[in-house]
Protein backbone atom coordinates (compact mmCIF):
# COMPACT_ATOMS: atom_id res chain seq x y z
CA UNK A 1 0.00 0.00 0.00
CA UNK A 2 1.68 3.24 -1.16
CA UNK A 3 1.16 5.87 1.28
CA UNK A 4 -0.49 9.36 0.94
CA UNK A 5 2.25 11.93 0.33
CA UNK A 6 2.03 15.00 2.56
CA UNK A 7 4.77 17.59 3.85
CA UNK A 8 6.35 16.64 6.86
CA UNK A 9 9.33 18.72 9.01
CA UNK A 10 11.98 17.90 11.16
CA UNK A 11 15.23 19.29 12.34
CA UNK A 12 18.40 18.30 10.24
CA UNK A 13 20.85 20.18 12.70
CA UNK A 14 19.18 23.82 13.28
CA UNK A 15 17.45 23.45 10.22
CA UNK A 16 13.97 23.25 10.15
CA UNK A 17 13.96 20.57 6.75
CA UNK A 18 10.65 19.87 4.82
CA UNK A 19 10.19 17.02 3.08
CA UNK A 20 7.89 13.89 2.13
CA UNK A 21 8.22 10.00 2.43
CA UNK A 22 5.61 7.89 -0.15
CA UNK A 23 5.90 3.66 0.04
CA UNK A 24 6.17 1.54 3.04
CA UNK A 25 8.29 -1.17 1.85
CA UNK A 26 11.37 -1.59 -0.27
CA UNK A 27 14.70 -0.09 -0.19
CA UNK A 28 15.16 3.59 -0.02
CA UNK A 29 15.29 5.93 -2.72
CA UNK A 30 16.29 9.59 -1.83
CA UNK A 31 15.73 11.83 -4.81
CA UNK A 32 17.64 15.73 -4.58
CA UNK A 33 16.74 18.61 -6.39
CA UNK A 34 18.74 20.79 -8.34
CA UNK A 35 19.54 24.45 -7.74
CA UNK A 36 16.62 27.14 -7.38
CA UNK A 37 13.90 23.76 -7.09
CA UNK A 38 12.02 21.92 -4.41
CA UNK A 39 10.62 18.64 -3.63
CA UNK A 40 8.29 19.63 -6.01
CA UNK A 41 10.38 19.28 -9.23
CA UNK A 42 10.00 14.93 -8.35
CA UNK A 43 5.90 15.31 -8.31
CA UNK A 44 5.52 13.26 -11.24
CA UNK A 45 7.88 10.73 -10.48
CA UNK A 46 7.42 9.92 -6.69
CA UNK A 47 4.39 8.28 -6.78
CA UNK A 48 5.52 5.23 -9.73
CA UNK A 49 9.07 4.66 -7.51
CA UNK A 50 7.19 4.60 -4.37
CA UNK A 51 5.18 0.96 -5.81
CA UNK A 52 8.63 -0.56 -5.34
CA UNK A 53 10.32 1.38 -3.17
CA UNK A 54 10.11 3.77 0.14
CA UNK A 55 10.90 7.27 -1.47
CA UNK A 56 12.12 10.42 0.82
CA UNK A 57 11.93 13.37 -1.34
CA UNK A 58 13.83 16.48 0.28
CA UNK A 59 14.07 20.66 0.53
CA UNK A 60 17.86 20.91 0.48
CA UNK A 61 18.56 24.05 3.26
CA UNK A 62 17.92 27.44 1.66
CA UNK A 63 15.83 25.59 -0.66
CA UNK A 64 11.46 24.92 -1.10
CA UNK A 65 10.13 25.67 2.24
CA UNK A 66 12.67 24.64 4.34
CA UNK A 67 14.55 27.25 6.55
CA UNK A 68 16.79 29.68 4.64
CA UNK A 69 19.00 31.09 7.58
CA UNK A 70 21.88 30.63 8.81
CA UNK A 71 23.02 30.55 4.71
CA UNK A 72 24.98 28.28 3.44
CA UNK A 73 28.98 28.82 3.38
CA UNK A 74 29.88 26.34 1.37
CA UNK A 75 28.75 22.95 -0.49
CA UNK A 76 30.54 20.55 1.87
CA UNK A 77 27.00 21.84 4.53
CA UNK A 78 24.56 20.46 1.83
CA UNK A 79 26.68 17.25 2.00
CA UNK A 80 26.84 16.98 5.29
CA UNK A 81 22.91 17.99 5.79
CA UNK A 82 22.13 14.73 2.94
CA UNK A 83 24.30 12.60 5.54
CA UNK A 84 22.32 14.03 8.24
CA UNK A 85 19.12 14.01 7.23
CA UNK A 86 19.83 10.22 6.25
CA UNK A 87 20.91 9.41 10.22
CA UNK A 88 17.88 11.10 11.57
CA UNK A 89 15.51 8.94 9.38
CA UNK A 90 17.82 5.49 10.66
CA UNK A 91 18.17 4.82 6.36
CA UNK A 92 21.52 3.31 6.91
CA UNK A 93 22.36 2.90 2.66
CA UNK A 94 20.40 4.40 -0.45
CA UNK A 95 19.59 4.37 -3.47
CA UNK A 96 20.16 8.56 -4.26
CA UNK A 97 18.65 10.45 -7.30
CA UNK A 98 20.05 13.78 -7.76
CA UNK A 99 18.82 16.52 -10.52
CA UNK A 100 21.28 19.33 -11.47
CA UNK A 101 22.91 20.62 -8.55
CA UNK A 102 21.49 18.28 -6.42
CA UNK A 103 23.33 15.28 -9.13
CA UNK A 104 26.80 16.92 -8.40
CA UNK A 105 25.61 16.36 -4.38
CA UNK A 106 25.10 12.91 -4.55
CA UNK A 107 27.78 11.97 -6.71
CA UNK A 108 29.88 13.93 -4.11
CA UNK A 109 28.20 12.16 -1.36
CA UNK A 110 29.09 8.60 -3.02
CA UNK A 111 33.11 9.68 -3.16
CA UNK A 112 33.12 11.16 0.48
CA UNK A 113 30.26 8.60 2.04
CA UNK A 114 30.63 5.45 -0.09
CA UNK A 115 29.17 3.49 2.77
CA UNK A 116 25.71 5.16 2.22
CA UNK A 117 25.27 4.63 -1.69
CA UNK A 118 23.39 1.90 -3.23
CA UNK A 119 23.36 3.27 -6.40
CA UNK A 120 23.22 6.83 -8.32
CA UNK A 121 20.94 8.09 -10.79
CA UNK A 122 22.25 11.56 -12.13
CA UNK A 123 19.84 13.64 -13.69
CA UNK A 124 21.79 16.42 -15.80
CA UNK A 125 24.53 16.78 -13.02
CA UNK A 126 26.74 19.68 -11.60
CA UNK A 127 30.45 18.98 -12.07
CA UNK A 128 31.34 17.24 -14.95
CA UNK A 129 32.94 21.22 -16.27
CA UNK A 130 32.46 24.68 -16.29
CA UNK A 131 30.12 25.43 -18.89
CA UNK A 132 26.54 26.43 -17.59
CA UNK A 133 23.85 28.90 -18.85
CA UNK A 134 24.79 32.73 -19.16
CA UNK A 135 22.25 33.64 -16.71
CA UNK A 136 23.32 32.14 -13.71
CA UNK A 137 27.27 33.67 -14.67
CA UNK A 138 25.75 37.49 -14.77
CA UNK A 139 23.70 36.37 -11.34
CA UNK A 140 27.16 35.66 -9.17
CA UNK A 141 28.01 39.45 -10.42
CA UNK A 142 26.47 41.53 -7.21
CA UNK A 143 23.28 43.88 -8.48
CA UNK A 144 22.81 41.98 -11.38
CA UNK A 145 21.71 38.92 -9.85
CA UNK A 146 19.61 40.61 -7.95
CA UNK A 147 18.08 42.57 -10.46
CA UNK A 148 17.55 39.26 -12.14
CA UNK A 149 16.39 37.13 -9.53
CA UNK A 150 12.87 39.44 -8.63
CA UNK A 151 10.53 37.17 -7.68
CA UNK A 152 7.53 38.58 -11.08
CA UNK A 153 5.51 35.62 -12.00
CA UNK A 154 6.92 36.96 -15.84
CA UNK A 155 10.43 36.26 -14.57
CA UNK A 156 9.37 33.08 -13.17
CA UNK A 157 7.82 31.85 -16.51
CA UNK A 158 10.71 33.08 -18.52
CA UNK A 159 13.05 30.73 -16.04
CA UNK A 160 10.79 27.02 -16.96
CA UNK A 161 11.14 28.40 -20.51
CA UNK A 162 14.59 27.92 -20.52
CA UNK A 163 14.76 25.06 -18.19
CA UNK A 164 12.26 22.92 -20.68
CA UNK A 165 12.49 22.15 -24.25
CA UNK A 166 8.23 21.52 -24.61
CA UNK A 167 6.80 24.85 -23.12
CA UNK A 168 3.36 22.67 -23.10
CA UNK A 169 4.80 21.16 -19.80
CA UNK A 170 4.48 24.44 -18.44
CA UNK A 171 1.20 24.51 -16.83
CA UNK A 172 -0.65 27.27 -14.59
CA UNK A 173 -0.59 24.92 -11.42
CA UNK A 174 3.26 24.60 -12.37
CA UNK A 175 3.76 28.32 -12.31
CA UNK A 176 2.20 28.97 -9.23
CA UNK A 177 3.64 26.65 -6.73
CA UNK A 178 7.09 28.22 -8.47
CA UNK A 179 5.76 31.42 -7.85
CA UNK A 180 4.70 31.12 -4.19
CA UNK A 181 8.33 29.43 -3.52
CA UNK A 182 9.99 32.12 -5.06
CA UNK A 183 7.78 34.87 -2.89
CA UNK A 184 9.17 33.03 0.61
CA UNK A 185 10.72 35.25 2.63
CA UNK A 186 14.83 35.28 1.76
CA UNK A 187 14.08 32.81 -1.26
CA UNK A 188 16.10 34.81 -3.84
CA UNK A 189 18.97 36.07 -1.07
CA UNK A 190 19.44 32.20 -0.49
CA UNK A 191 19.29 31.08 -3.95
CA UNK A 192 21.82 34.00 -4.68
CA UNK A 193 24.10 32.67 -1.83
CA UNK A 194 24.05 29.46 -3.12
CA UNK A 195 24.76 30.29 -6.94
CA UNK A 196 27.64 32.77 -5.86
CA UNK A 197 29.23 29.58 -3.76
CA UNK A 198 29.34 27.57 -7.35
CA UNK A 199 29.58 29.77 -9.80
CA UNK A 200 31.39 32.59 -10.88
CA UNK A 201 31.28 34.95 -14.61
CA UNK A 202 33.88 31.80 -16.07
CA UNK A 203 31.08 28.77 -14.87
CA UNK A 204 31.45 26.43 -12.38
CA UNK A 205 33.75 27.23 -10.01
CA UNK A 206 36.90 25.47 -10.99
CA UNK A 207 37.61 24.09 -7.61
CA UNK A 208 34.53 22.33 -6.86
CA UNK A 209 34.69 20.71 -10.73
CA UNK A 210 38.09 19.30 -10.12
CA UNK A 211 37.04 18.34 -6.29
CA UNK A 212 34.57 15.58 -8.37
CA UNK A 213 36.88 15.15 -11.35
CA UNK A 214 39.87 14.20 -9.65
CA UNK A 215 38.45 11.57 -7.54
CA UNK A 216 35.45 10.28 -9.61
CA UNK A 217 36.89 7.06 -10.47
CA UNK A 218 37.07 6.01 -6.72
CA UNK A 219 33.23 5.72 -6.91
CA UNK A 220 32.00 1.92 -7.06
CA UNK A 221 28.30 2.43 -6.96
CA UNK A 222 26.27 1.49 -10.19
CA UNK A 223 25.45 4.54 -11.79
CA UNK A 224 22.87 5.68 -14.20
CA UNK A 225 23.02 9.29 -16.56
CA UNK A 226 20.10 10.93 -17.92
CA UNK A 227 20.25 13.85 -19.65
CA UNK A 228 17.99 16.13 -22.20
CA UNK A 229 19.90 16.53 -25.75
CA UNK A 230 18.45 20.58 -25.70
CA UNK A 231 19.67 20.88 -22.31
CA UNK A 232 20.08 24.94 -22.42
CA UNK A 233 21.08 24.97 -18.81
CA UNK A 234 24.20 22.61 -18.69
CA UNK A 235 25.27 21.26 -22.25
CA UNK A 236 25.08 17.55 -22.94
CA UNK A 237 28.49 17.33 -24.17
CA UNK A 238 28.94 17.26 -19.83
CA UNK A 239 26.64 14.13 -20.40
CA UNK A 240 29.22 11.92 -22.25
CA UNK A 241 32.32 13.38 -20.33
CA UNK A 242 30.28 12.06 -16.98
CA UNK A 243 29.88 8.55 -18.89
CA UNK A 244 33.26 7.90 -19.74
CA UNK A 245 34.74 9.00 -16.64
CA UNK A 246 32.74 7.46 -14.27
CA UNK A 247 33.09 4.21 -13.65
CA UNK A 248 30.01 1.40 -13.81
CA UNK A 249 28.19 4.10 -15.19
CA UNK A 250 25.39 4.46 -18.42
CA UNK A 251 23.85 6.77 -20.35
CA UNK A 252 20.45 7.57 -21.53
CA UNK A 253 19.94 10.58 -23.78
CA UNK A 254 16.06 12.08 -23.87
CA UNK A 255 15.62 13.50 -27.32
CA UNK A 256 13.74 16.73 -27.72
CA UNK A 257 14.39 17.62 -24.13
CA UNK A 258 15.62 20.34 -22.00
CA UNK A 259 16.91 20.04 -18.20
CA UNK A 260 14.64 18.22 -16.62
CA UNK A 261 13.53 14.81 -18.25
CA UNK A 262 11.78 14.00 -15.25
CA UNK A 263 8.90 16.64 -16.05
CA UNK A 264 9.16 16.53 -19.50
CA UNK A 265 9.40 12.41 -20.11
CA UNK A 266 7.77 11.19 -16.86
CA UNK A 267 6.60 7.79 -18.34
CA UNK A 268 9.97 7.01 -19.74
CA UNK A 269 11.83 8.37 -17.19
CA UNK A 270 10.10 6.25 -14.02
CA UNK A 271 10.44 3.07 -16.14
CA UNK A 272 13.93 3.56 -17.06
CA UNK A 273 14.69 4.13 -13.42
CA UNK A 274 12.55 1.30 -12.20
CA UNK A 275 14.58 -0.93 -14.55
CA UNK A 276 17.89 0.51 -13.21
CA UNK A 277 17.30 -0.08 -9.77
CA UNK A 278 15.64 -3.62 -9.93
CA UNK A 279 19.09 -4.74 -11.24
Amino acid sequence: MVETSEDRYIRVGNIYTRYRVEGDTGPVVLLVHGLGGSLENWEANISALAQQYRVYSIDLWGFGRSDKKPRLRSFDELIEFLVEFMKIQNIGKASLIGHSMGGGLVLQTAIEYPEKVEKLVLVDNAGMGRDVIIDFRVCSLPLFGELITRSGRNNVERAWKKIVYNPDVITDELLEKSYRLALLPDAMKSLLTVIRAGINLRGQRMELVLRIMEKIDRISAPILIFWGREDRIIPVAHARIAASRIPNARLHIFERCGHMPQLEYPEDFNRLALEFLAE
